[in-house]
């Protein structure tokens, strides 16, 4: 019995698009682990008009096809500001996702390496997205446990075509299941303590925000804060200011005050803040990432009546790194979470090599649940 070729198909429409950004809710449908990202969000991104992040990189993506159906998907992206940055020619890979086929992995990773090639680039890497907010890492640990929306979710068999074609490790992120502490619990009483003595001390300042619209004078402080904070991290590029308003307008809408901490100096400039939000891996799965034309209910729901948060982001000022900031936010994030009843935490990802912000958590009984990886390989 002959088993029929693979057709390569590029994405340039608008239709294609659609094909594309949708076919995680085929391949993972029957999958209680799989949790999709924002539909809208992720066709955008393909989209040059609508994705600031092309005034500096190039993209292309393709479609697998065989006897009509889809089997596979593949993007590249290549940051000619990340290449300036790290002295590198490296092209990423992006949104992978294929059947248990190697013809399939083959014909999308060559389609990615052979357009490496004629770009002059040396190496491919990834999956990594066009920016460091952007999902990134393979899923190599904690298949068992269900995603988040900010985070891909990928089939074991996939690291097995990753090997076979030849691509190593390159930077792995852990990812955290944090059980909330009661409010006897000695390691919070202590976070609690060092907060409270940090900012007695009046150097120090915790933001009172009362509604989502008075975040609006904090938000480009936040982004530039993370452009210095994570700026020497692995693969990061610093965001322009139009890919700061995309993004605040994607996690506005999904923060509460309670979830909140801004920490700023005597003159109000902002030196740190965490963030959280409602998990939203039910609500979700529920509407397949498609917030129309009811999705947006499920959503809703999730940010009223829920029992657990992801955590989004932490970032200090560097110079500020190991003054105790980092205990005031997670005292703050703490009692917002016992004040809402909430009674599970999960961290977002976090590059293993990243020995101060993993610190924070070594007195708190968390779980390191999931893994995740970067794969590179050179290229001619």
């Amino acid at each position: 019995m002959s088993v029929s070729a693979i057709t390569l198909e590029e994405v340039k429409t608008q239709a294609q698009r659609r094909i594309f950004v949708d076919y995680p809710n085929q391949l993972y449908k029957n999958d209680p682990h799989f949790v999709p990202a924002f539909y809208g969000d992720d066709l955008a991104d393909w989209n040059p008009k609508k994705n600031p992040a092309f005034e500096y990189c190039e993209a292309r993506a393709w479609l697998a096809y065989r006897d009509g159906q889809v089997v596979g998907r593949i993007g590249a992206i290549l940051s000619h500001r990340s290449n300036e940055k790290w002295g590198t020619k490296r092209m990423r890979f992006s949104q992978v996702d294929f059947i248990d086929d190697p013809a399939v992995s083959d014909a999308l990773f060559a389609a990615v390496e052979n357009w490496a090639k004629e770009k002059g680039m040396e190496e491919v890497h990834g999956p990594l997205g066009f920016c460091d907010l952007d999902r990134e890492g393979m899923l190599v640990e904690g298949f068992d446990r269900r995603s988040m929306f900010i985070t891909y979710y990928n089939h074991p068999y996939y690291i097995d075509h990753m090997t076979r074609l030849g691509y190593v490790k390159d930077a792995d992120w852990v990812e955290y299941f944090v059980p909330v502490p009661a409010p006897d619990d000695p390691n919070a009483l202590r976070i609690k303590r060092v907060a409270e003595h940090l900012l007695k001390k009046g150097r120090f300042h915790e933001v009172q925000v009362k509604n989502r619209l008075a975040y609006k004078p904090w938000i480009k402080q936040a982004f530039l804060l993370v452009n210095e904070a994570y700026g020497a991290l692995y693969g990061t590029v610093d965001l322009n200011e139009k890919q700061i308003e995309k993004y605040a307008t994607k996690f506005i809408p999904l923060i509460e005050p309670d979830f909140c901490c801004l920490i700023a100096d005597e003159q109000d400039q902002l030196v740190a803040f965490g963030v959280c939000g409602m998990s939203m891996a039910e609500a979700m799965r529920k509407c397949h990432g498609h917030l129309m034309p009811t999705g947006w209910i499920n959503v809703l729901g999730s940010l009223r009546k829920n029992n657990a948060i992801d955590m989004f982001l932490i970032a200090v000022k560097p110079s500020l790194q190991g003054t105790g900031l980092n205990g005031v936010i997670m005292n703050s994030l703490w009692q917002g979470a016992m004040r809402r009843g909430i009674t599970q935490a999960e961290t977002g990802p976090m590059l293993e090599k990243n020995e101060k912000i993993l610190a924070q958590w070594k007195r708190l009984k968390v779980i390191e649940h999931k893994r995740r990886r970067c794969f590179v390989k050179k290229i001619g």
